[in-house]
C-alpha cells in the first residue's frame, strides 16, 4: 500500500472494480487527488470471477465443438479429452496478465494513492480503512455485487455460485442450473460444450426474460439442438445435496439429480455494513439510491456500478466512474441510460442488442412501431460459420431505430455499429446509404436496415 502524505482527497473511491477503478483514473486524468480503497484485488468480480474468466471458459467451449465438428469440413481432428489443468492455467494467464497491466495503470497515474484494505463510511465524506480515515470533498461507492442466494440454500460442496464454478478443478459431468438470464445461460453453454449433461430451470416462462422474444425463441431452439435440458415457467421449491451428488425439488413435483447445481438468480448489491447510515446515504433493499446524475442523498457522495439498481454490466459500470468523475470536475457529462447500453450474452448462440425491445417499443410509442428479422440463413459468412439466427431491428413511428436484437456466432462484435444507430437516432433511410463488407456478418444488420428502409436486397419485404 502506498502511504499517502494527507488523508484528504478531492475524491475518495471505495471499491475497485470497473466502476471504482474507472471513476479514480478519470478523476486523476483531470487533475483532481483521489484515495482509491479495496479491499481485494483491483478489477473487481469483472476480472476476477466474472466477464474475463467466463469468457475464457467459453473460448475453450467454442474451440471444443470446432474440434468436435471438424469432419463436416473436411478436417480429421479428434477431441481426445479436457486438460483442466492447463484450461485453468489459460484462464488464470489471461487474469493475471490484465490485472498486473491494471496495477501498473493505477500506479502510474499522478494523484491516485491506492489504499490496501476493508473500508467503512465513519462520517459524511470519510472512510476508515485500519484504522486509518481517508476523508474526500466527494465520495464514490463502488463496493460491486456479490451473487444473490436461494433462502435457507447454502453454498457448499455440491452448490455452487459463479464464483465457485470458476473455481472447479474440473469439468463436472452433470449440473442443474437455476437461473435462465446471462450468467446461467454462458455457463450452461460452454459446460455443455465440454461434455456436460445440463439442465436450466427458469422460473420466468421463457429464457433471458430482459431480451426480446424473439431471441428468447431462438436462443431455446438452439439449446434444444445442442440437448441442454430446459425447464421454463418451473420454481424451485428445494436443494438439497449429498455426498456424491444434488438434487433440486420442482414446484410441479419433479425431481432433478446432478453432480452439482449452480445457482445462478442474480446478484445483489454490497453494502452491507459500510455504514452508509452515518452518511446518511440512503438505500432500497440493499441498493443505493441515486438520481440520473447519480448524485446519492448525501451531499457530495455518488455511488456507481453494480450497488446502483440497472443492469449489472462491467462497461455500465465503466460508463459510470467516467460519468461521476467527470460530474465531480465539473464538465457536466450526459448522465448513462441503461437503454443506451449495449448487451451481450456469451453463449453459443451469442444474444446481442441495445435499446427496447419491440414489446417495450410498443408500450412507449403504441402499435405503429414496425420491425423486421432478417435470418441469418441468408447470411453467407454465416453460412460458413454454421450459424443460425437472426438480426431484429425496431423502428419508432418517426422513423429512428430505437432497439436492436441480434442473435447467432459471434453477433456480440456487431454490437457497436448497432449502438452508434440506436443512441445517435438514425433513420434506416440514412443508414441503408453506407455499404456494408461482403462476406461478412456485419452485412446481416445492413441486409436488416434495407428491409427496414423498405429496399430489401437479399431479404424478403
Amino acid at each position: 500500500m502506498t502511504e499517502p502524505r494527507t488523508n484528504e482527497f478531492d475524491v475518495v473511491v471505495l471499491g475497485g472494480g470497473s466502476g471504482g477503478y474507472s471513476a479514480a483514473l478519470r478523476a486523476a486524468q483531470l487533475g483532481l487527488t483521489v484515495a482509491l480503497i479495496e479491499k481485494d484485488k483491483v478489477g473487481g468480480t469483472c476480472l476476477h470471477a466474472g466477464c474475463i474468466p467466463t469468457k475464457a471458459l467459453l473460448h475453450v467451449a467454442e474451440v471444443a465443438e470446432s474440434i468436435r465438428h471438424s469432419e463436416g469440413l473436411g478436417l480429421q481432428a479428434r477431441l481426445d479429452g479436457i486438460d483442466s489443468a492447463a484450461l485453468i492455467s489459460f484462464k488464470n494467464g489471461i487474469v493475471g496478465r490484465l490485472h498486473k497491466g491494471l496495477e501498473g495503470l493505477i500506479s502510474a497515474a499522478p494523484g491516485i494513492t491506492y489504499v490496501g484494505g476493508t473500508g467503512r463510511l465513519v462520517g459524511a465524506r470519510t472512510v476508515e480503512v485500519d484504522g486509518i480515515t481517508y476523508t474526500g470533498r466527494n465520495l464514490v461507492l463502488a463496493t460491486g455485487s456479490t451473487a444473490q442466494l436461494l433462502p435457507g440454500v447454502p453454498v457448499d460442496g455440491r452448490i455452487l455460485t459463479s464464483t465457485e464454478a470458476l473455481g472447479l478443478g474440473r469439468i463436472p459431468a452433470s449440473v442443474i442450473i437455476i437461473g435462465g438470464s446471462a450468467i446461467g445461460i454462458e455457463f450452461a453453454s460452454a459446460w455443455r460444450a465440454l461434455g456436460t449433461e445440463v439442465t436450466v430451470v427458469e422460473t420466468i416462462p421463457r429464457l433471458v426474460p430482459l431480451e426480446d422474444a424473439s431471441l428468447s425463441k431462438q436462443l431455446q431452439h438452439a439449446f434444444r439442438r445442442r440437448k441442454i435440458h430446459v425447464l421454463t415457467g418451473k420454481k424451485v421449491e428445494q436443494v438439497e445435496q449429498r455426498e456424491d451428488f444434488a438434487a433440486v425439488l420442482l414446484d410441479d413435483g419433479e425431481k432433478l439429480e446432478a453432480e452439482y447445481v449452480l445457482v445462478a438468480v442474480g446478484r445483489r448489491p454490497m453494502t452491507d455494513d459500510l455504514g452508509l447510515d452515518v452518511a446518511g446515504v440512503d438505500t432500497d433493499r440493499g441498493w443505493v439510491v441515486t438520481d440520473e446524475r447519480l448524485r446519492t442523498s448525501a451531499e457530495g457522495v455518488y455511488a456507481v456500478g453494480d450497488v446502483v439498481r440497472g443492469l449489472q454490466l462491467a462497461h455500465r459500470g465503466f460508463a459510470h466512474g467516467v460519468f461521476v468523475a467527470e460530474e465531480i470536475a465539473g464538465l457536466a457529462p450526459e448522465p448513462v441510460i441503461d437503454s443506451s447500453i449495449p448487451r451481450v450474452t456469451y453463449s453459443d448462440p451469442e444474444l446481442a442488442s441495445v435499446g427496447l425491445t419491440e414489446t417495450a417499443a410498443r408500450a412507449k410509442y403504441g402499435d405503429d412501431v414496425t420491425s423486421y428479422e432478417y435470418n441469418l440463413a441468408g447470411n453467407g459468412r454465416s453460412q460458413i460459420l454454421g450459424t443460425t439466427g437472426i438480426v431484429k431491428l425496431v423502428k419508432e413511428p418517426g422513423g429512428t431505430v430505437v432497439g436492436a436484437h441480434m442473435v447467432g456466432a459471434r453477433l456480440g462484435e456487431q454490437i457497436g455499429e448497432v449502438s452508434l444507430i440506436v443512441n445517435l437516432g438514425i433513420r434506416p433511410e440514412d443508414i441503408s446509404r453506407f455499404i456494408h463488407a461482403h462476406p461478412t456478418q456485419n452485412e446481416a444488420l445492413g441486409e436488416a436496415v434495407l428491409a427496414l428502409a423498405g429496399k430489401p436486397l437479399h431479404a424478403h419485404s
